[in-house]
């Protein structure tokens, strides 16, 4: 799961949450003394007390890499499921009420002292990294004070994000709550009895969006409840919430074995069961009759301003909603230039909606089922990696697996998505693939797919930025969606350098999914900011694109549970195109591919004005040395 997606969850961090990299890294050498005291000694006199050692002096850049420290440390106390996801487990026992008015407000005090301490240091003087450290700590604190202006507590659940579906990602034993040690079963035992009370507050606020005209669309939830449904059953043995004790470590005594058994029990029947009864008995019985028939934000107070608020933290830019529209039209008239011609090499006759059609219908492109499809994106991973080493000089060493998505959350998830490696390595980076409606899952879509979320997308970036040295954690942990995003769009367009997209049926489904991701502009944009409708955006969708109806309306309800966060990619992707172009051409025959990419990764998550300038002075710098050809180490993870 990617920093983009858990910043619902953590509003005060979204400094913390928005760039990668290594905590500790500036630890002090002590000072030797001058080499003036070590000559001959003279007599002491006899009653002279000791001379106290001068006071260190800190220089600026040490101030802000202490202070970065603190902060991490207690934000980490503030938040503790972002402790537990980057696999810090000291607070793996707890679950603040992160949706109550008190625990916002001591957020706002919490970013709003943090950064009073940080601006008190400031800028003058600093250079390289940190200075680069401070602008994004400042930038994302002020961004974060200024979307407090808008009430998205009011609207804790849809489909996408909501805090029933992340307490059972939780307690079922296969994500980042882990259950090895007793410890470990205890202490999810204290955190599952905190859900009751932040379910409860769930709905007092869904309440007092309904008083105020705050409130989510239909379509949305409609699908909340299955996915309740899909977590509630009759005893504890039957759910999701049974997996850790069916599971149980063989090397617990009969003793502790049957302690938590009874235990688990007794906690999931008289207190998670109950929990999530009630909520969904109140999105049922009153909130559904409340809920907008509306799409997009601009039916909301102040929407239009909270739209065009999330367009830009969305892709670290200050383009409007009208141009990021008009960017998404011009680059779906690009793309479907270049389907064009895949019709023409495949000798396909009709028009583009047709071989559209014939994309999703035909049975060559399905999977006999999900086990097929687990195993052709498994097997994609050696392939790429014979093809690493002449676009790569610099790999993360944490490896990855593929998982299918879990059928609880299958019907709303994306058909991939990546969950980055524990901070400390003890859990892989995961790249989830969903075989629901297998289907829809089509052959030529895949080896995209595994570009973008596997290698040498999601995998490498987060993981490499997770494993930098020398920069504070608030970098090494967070992550510009943007960044992010864009690099794994990026990723899928070095398919064919990587032996991939071999026929043209896969350079189809990379073109599609590029298309995909301009459409997304066009229609984020047009539900939110030009009045489109759901249907119109499905439509449009159906029109322009090879999706298939199902993943039309997924995506378009993605759209409008998270208002913004699908302009990311396509803006990221096209920055780091346009600056790999730049290079290419300042640099001519001296440009190589891996300094690039090595150059683009080896800060980790960075805003995209921040990326601009920093291949801007590479590019400088590269022009400056002498002409020569170093060679280029061949890849290596890290080692440290």
């Amino acid at each position: 799961m990617s920093p983009a997606r858990l910043r619902w969850l953590f509003v005060p961090l979204a400094l913390a949450l928005l760039s990668p990299m290594p905590v500790g890294a500036t630890a002090k050498k002590k000072q030797k003394r001058p080499v003036a005291t070590q000559q001959k000694a003279k007599p002491k006199p006899a009653a002279r007390p000791a001379a106290k050692p001068a006071a260190r002096v800190e220089t600026k850049s040490q101030q802000l890499q202490r202070l970065y420290a603190e902060y991490w440390e207690q934000a980490l106390q503030l938040n503790p499921l972002q402790a537990t996801f980057q696999g810090d487990p000291r607070w793996n026992d707890q679950l603040p009420n992160y949706l109550s008015p008190e625990f916002r407000q001591r957020s706002h005090e919490f970013t709003a002292a943090w950064l009073a301490k940080v601006e008190a240091i400031g800028e003058d003087g600093l250079e390289g990294q940190d200075l680069l450290s401070y602008r994004i700590f400042v930038r994302n604190a002020r961004d974060a004070l200024e979307g407090e202006r808008f009430p998205g507590w009011m609207q804790p659940v849809n489909q996408f994000n909501n805090p029933a579906t992340l307490v059972a990602m939780l307690g079922s034993g296969a994500s980042a709550q882990p259950f090895k040690t007793v410890q470990d079963y205890d202490n999810w035992l204290r955190r599952a009895g905190q859900v009751p009370a932040l379910f409860r507050q769930a709905v007092a606020n869904m309440e007092q969006g309904m008083a105020a005209g705050v409130v989510q669309p239909r379509p949305l939830m409609d699908k909340v409840l299955p996915q309740l449904d899909a977590l509630i059953r009759p005893s504890a043995e039957e759910t999701l919430f049974w997996n850790p004790i069916r599971n149980m470590p063989a090397d617990f005594t009969e003793a502790d074995r049957q302690r938590l058994t009874a235990d688990y029990r007794r906690m999931i029947e008289e207190q998670l069961l109950p929990a999530y009864r009630m909520l969904r008995a109140f999105v049922a019985d009153r909130y559904l009759a409340a809920s907008r028939d509306t799409a997009g934000m601009a039916a909301l107070p102040d929407g239009a301003a909270w739209y065009a608020y999330n367009a830009r933290q969305s892709t670290t830019t200050d383009l409007t909603p009208e141009q990021i529209h008009r960017i998404g039209l011009d680059e779906v008239a690009r793309i479907q230039g270049e389907i064009r011609k895949v019709m023409k090499q495949v000798k396909f006759r009709g028009s583009m909606q047709k071989f559209f059609r014939f994309m999703q219908e035909d049975k060559r492109f399905q999977f006999a089922d999900e086990e097929a499809l687990l195993a052709f994106h498994r097997s994609l991973e050696p392939k790429v990696m014979a093809k690493v080493p002449g676009q790569f000089s610099l790999l993360p060493r944490a490896g990855f697996e593929v998982r299918a998505v879990e059928p609880y959350r299958a019907q709303s998830a994306a058909g991939g998505s990546y969950m980055r490696p524990s901070g400390d390595g003890s859990r892989p980076g995961v790249f989830y693939v969903n075989s629901y409606d297998l289907p829809t899952r089509k052959t030529w879509d895949a080896e995209d797919l595994f570009l973008h979320e596997a290698i040498p997308g999601h995998h490498f970036q987060l993981a490499l930025q997770q494993e930098l040295e020398g920069l504070p954690a608030f970098r090494r942990f967070g992550g510009e969606t943007a960044f992010t995003e864009g690099w794994g769009l990026y990723a899928e367009s070095l398919g064919r350098e990587l032996g991939l997209y071999q026929d043209p049926y896969s350079w189809f489904g990379y073109l599609q999914n590029e298309l995909w991701r301009a459409i997304r502009l066009v229609v984020d944009t047009g539900l939110h900011a030009k009045g489109w409708t759901r249907e119109q955006v499905i439509d449009y969708m159906l029109e322009n694109s090879a999706s298939s109806r199902t993943d039309a309306i997924a995506e378009t309800e993605r759209y409008m549970a998270i208002p913004g966060q699908a302009l990311a990619y396509k803006a990221g992707e096209l920055k780091i195109k346009q600056l790999r172009h730049k290079a290419e051409t300042a640099l001519g025959p001296r440009f190589d591919v891996r300094e690039f990419h090595a150059e683009v990764l080896k800060d980790g998550s960075v805003p995209l004005d921040v990326l601009d300038a920093k291949i801007d002075a590479w590019i400088a710098a590269r022009q400056a040395t002498p002409d020569q050809s170093p060679e280029i180490p061949m890849p290596t993870r890290r080692d440290r």
